[in-house]
């Protein structure tokens, strides 16, 4: 069975339906893959990048005897050995001041006449330079002339582009997204912490990850701040951690919203941009690309675990990220930065290069369905699913788990002629090896669609059976 990033073990919460019974049935605890990129709003602390911040480097002063060793400075000379002599000496052996010792090879060499080319020589370099220096003069006094009079001096500067760009280029996406990102700061009697979002309409709906907002939506303070530095307190539409989605409202009209793209046509490799307020950093904008797709991701606290059939990026995100959208190069959002995997070697929680972002198609379902009714729902085949196996596929449960059964009576999974024990190997075309990969592919549907899944029982053939989902409400 194949293994996502190994990251933090989590559990899922006791009576806690993940896979699509009703609500209340108890399942199997099962490892959290993914991590949340915070707990309680992604709880960061700001940089300390305030002027005066910097700690002054203690320099180590020299000792008063170790200053008077140095150059010529002390008692005792620098030099101390016998070389050079002194002139005195040099003189009685008819050595020139400063020579050194005298070490011959072969004959000596035939002495040059002072006379000659060599007078020749140095009249023509004195020349030379005399030279050199005249018409240098006349140079600078002809360039000093001409600024003097205003004129340019003929210096070649490189005329810049200007400050536009190609709407298509990551600065050009930018310069459109930014204004429709925010910055969301959420305070409670017991915490404090911040992430960001995006304007969803331009009547003041914002659209979030639920955990950012979870801790203070009954009774705390979320206060939204926009690209310019505005502020606006924010009131709970809804929210759903099984989606990790929240809308909130904020008392402003004519906002720009950012256009949904369709995270069905993204393809690994397309290049994206992530952008948000990582670690309290408003208006970061970082590039990366679609590093994998459909990769199943359960992150959270134990008591609200979510469920995400998440687009992987290679492109910086952090702490604060948390709800901000992931766009492409016409400036669509094609999912909200959701969570971040970590080295579970390593005490570090930042960027490592896996970062996950639920797709649009779903963010923008889940967001209608909150506006609508505060509420939203997902899809279930009603079946528990067995953790502890590890074989091909995943297993129906054999028995009954706290009084729950393995196949909910009259459910879908029923209708469809699935029983306790069988194997699931396949949903829509595509193997399945984990339950998690089973439990997000199902809660990308909606509820109402039909899925093709391929089911062994016991030592038959693999058979393909057609299930129609049906409905749950959220948590």
């Amino acid at each position: 069975m194949t293994q996502g990033p190994p990251l933090d073990p989590r559990w899922a919460p006791p009576g806690r339906d993940a896979w699509g019974a009703q609500p209340g049935q108890q399942l199997e605890q099962q490892p959290v893959a993914e991590q949340y990129l915070g707990q309680y709003g992604d709880q960061t602390q700001p940089l300390p990048l305030a002027h005066g911040d910097t700690q002054a480097i203690p320099q180590q002063q020299p000792r008063a005897d170790e200053v008077q060793q140095g150059w010529g400075q002390g008692p005792e000379p620098l030099h101390t050995s016998s070389w050079p002599p002194p002139a005195a000496a040099l003189a009685q052996r008819g050595e020139p001041f400063g020579a050194g010792p005298a070490v011959q090879h072969g004959p000596p060499a035939p002495q040059r006449s002072r006379g000659g080319l060599g007078t020749l020589a140095t009249i023509g370099l004195v020349l030379g330079c005399l030279l050199v220096g005249v018409v240098g003069g006349l140079l600078g006094d002809e360039v000093a002339d001409r600024l003097g009079r205003g004129e340019p001096a003929d210096i070649p500067v490189a005329a810049g582009p200007g400050i536009e760009r190609p709407s298509d280029s990551v600065a050009g996406v930018a310069a459109a997204v930014l204004p429709s990102t925010v910055s969301i700061e959420v305070s409670s009697a017991s915490a404090e912490g911040s992430g960001s979002g995006f304007v969803l309409r331009e009547d003041g709906m914002i659209l979030t990850n639920n955990h950012v907002v979870a801790g203070a939506a009954d009774g705390g303070e979320i206060t939204v701040v926009f690209s310019d530095g505005s502020q606006a307190e924010a009131t709970v539409v809804g929210r759903t951690a099984d989606y990790d989605l929240a809308v909130l409202k904020v008392e402003r009209t004519g906002l720009v919203p950012l256009p949904f793209g369709d995270s069905d046509q993204v393809v690994v490799g397309d290049p994206v941009i992530a952008v948000g307020a990582p670690l309290g950093l408003q208006s970061t904008v970082t590039t990366g690309i679609v590093s994998a797709l459909n990769r199943p991701v359960s992150a959270g606290p134990a008591d609200s675990n979510s469920f995400i059939n998440a687009i992987q990026t290679d492109a910086a995100i952090n702490p604060g990220n948390s709800g901000g959208p992931l766009v492409n190069l016409a400036g669509e959002v094609i999912g909200i930065n959701s969570a971040i995997a970590r080295n579970p070697t390593s005490d570090a929680s930042g960027n490592i290069g896996l970062g996950f972002a639920i797709p649009s198609q779903q963010a923008a379902r889940t967001a209608e369905q909150l506006i609508d009714t505060g509420k939203a729902t997902y899809p279930i085949i009603g079946v528990l699913l067995d953790r502890s196996y590890t074989g091909e596929g995943v297993k129906v449960t054999e028995e009954a788990t706290d009084g729950q059964e393995p196949v909910t009576a009259d459910g879908p999974a029923d209708a469809a002629g699935i029983r306790p024990g069988d194997i699931i190997t396949g949903l829509n075309g595509r193997p399945v090896t984990e339950p998690d990969q089973l439990i997000v592919g199902i809660r990308a549907q909606e509820p109402g669609d039909t899925v093709s899944l391929m089911v062994r029982s016991g030592d038959q053939e693999e058979r393909e059976v057609e299930v129609t989902l049906d409905e749950a409400e959220s948590n």
